[in-house]
């Protein structure tokens, strides 16, 4: 399949390397493919081939016109898929908690695109079979999936126009008086390549939150995207001493609250995931514009554990 593409390098690229701007601003496409293309020749700089580490000043026009080879390394596998909405153009999947999305190291099939390609064999012939954005393994909810050439360049481009709302609730440690914003930048942590960070030189990022329900020692969270970075909702609320409940990357050993119940602890011990869940994507469709949205519930064992929490708040007072 033949791609062309189009980009504007926006003024905030200047400096970096050709082959480093581009894989942020085409996250659909691997690095690996990117460097390729431009050594090979398919990517030109205001009408110009250039290197891969040639260094942009801001402002040029890239075009790229490349071959998408079919990827044949991915297979199609009969996995359960709970699909919200689906017509000719996207499919709407409510991902749960412990699915990766696509292959990688460690995880060299049963992921959702494994499940993709056998329920819409079409698919093959997109990136990541039409997967535009990305869920962590253990975060459940909402995800869209192109799946025509058309919908998939107006999604990535919605993606990065940051014109795709995307909702989620998080349960955090500590007590979060208020809401508020966390704009702080994301990038690969300095020693711990596995980890993100906030840390200066690295991508924007900007999380919005609001207080949704509150316990002894824990928040409920309203969390809103302005960004996309990896793990950014987990970084972020780790940064202002509120990780995910959970997430023991982030937020470190399991900690019980003072004077905890049998039930929270066993309960705390036994959530074995990061407390975060994507429940809403809105988003104009790519075939008549119309805004459409989705909700999704949490799911049982998130529900599960707000349950007991509340109870113990109950058994508090009383």
């Amino acid at each position: 399949m033949k791609i062309r593409r189009e980009i504007d390098i926006p003024a905030e690229k200047a400096g970096r390397r050709l082959d480093q701007a581009l894989a942020g601003l085409l996250p659909d496409f691997s690095r690996s493919r990117l460097k390729g293309w431009i050594e090979s020749g398919c990517v030109s700089v205001d009408g110009t081939s250039r290197p891969p580490k040639y260094r942009l000043v801001g402002g040029e026009r890239i075009v790229i016109e490349a071959e998408l080879a079919v990827d044949e390394h991915v297979t199609a596998q009969n996995l359960p898929l709970d699909i919200v909405y689906e017509d000719d153009s996207i499919i709407v999947v409510n991902k749960p908690a412990g699915l990766v999305v696509h292959p990688g190291a460690g995880n060299p099939d049963r992921t959702l695109q494994n499940a993709l390609l056998h329920h819409r064999p079409s698919l093959e012939a997109l990136p990541r079979a039409g997967i535009v954005h990305r869920l962590d393994k253990e975060t459940s909810g909402l995800l869209v999936v192109a799946a025509t050439p058309l919908a998939h360049r107006t999604l990535v481009s919605a993606i990065e126009a940051r014109e795709i709302g995307r909702k989620y609730i998080a349960l955090v440690r500590g007590e979060v008086t208020s809401g508020g914003s966390v704009d702080k930048p994301i990038g690969r942590h300095a020693t711990q390549r596995t980890k993100m960070s906030v840390r200066s030189g690295g991508r924007e990022a900007l999380t919005h939150f609001r207080v949704r329900e509150r316990f002894r020692h824990f928040t409920l969270l309203d969390v809103q995207l302005e960004t996309g970075r990896t793990h950014q909702i987990r970084v972020h609320m780790a940064y202002i001493r509120h990780p995910l409940v959970g997430d023991q990357v982030y937020g470190g050993r399991l900690a019980l609250p003072p004077a905890c119940g049998e039930a929270l602890a066993a309960a705390l011990r036994g959530f074995r995931r990061q407390a975060l869940h994507a429940s809403k994507l809105t988003l104009l469709h790519p075939s008549d514009g119309n805004e459409v949205e989705w909700s999704a519930p949490l799911p049982g064992d998130f529900e599960a554990l707000l349950e007991v929490l509340r109870r113990a708040g109950q058994e508090e007072a009383v």
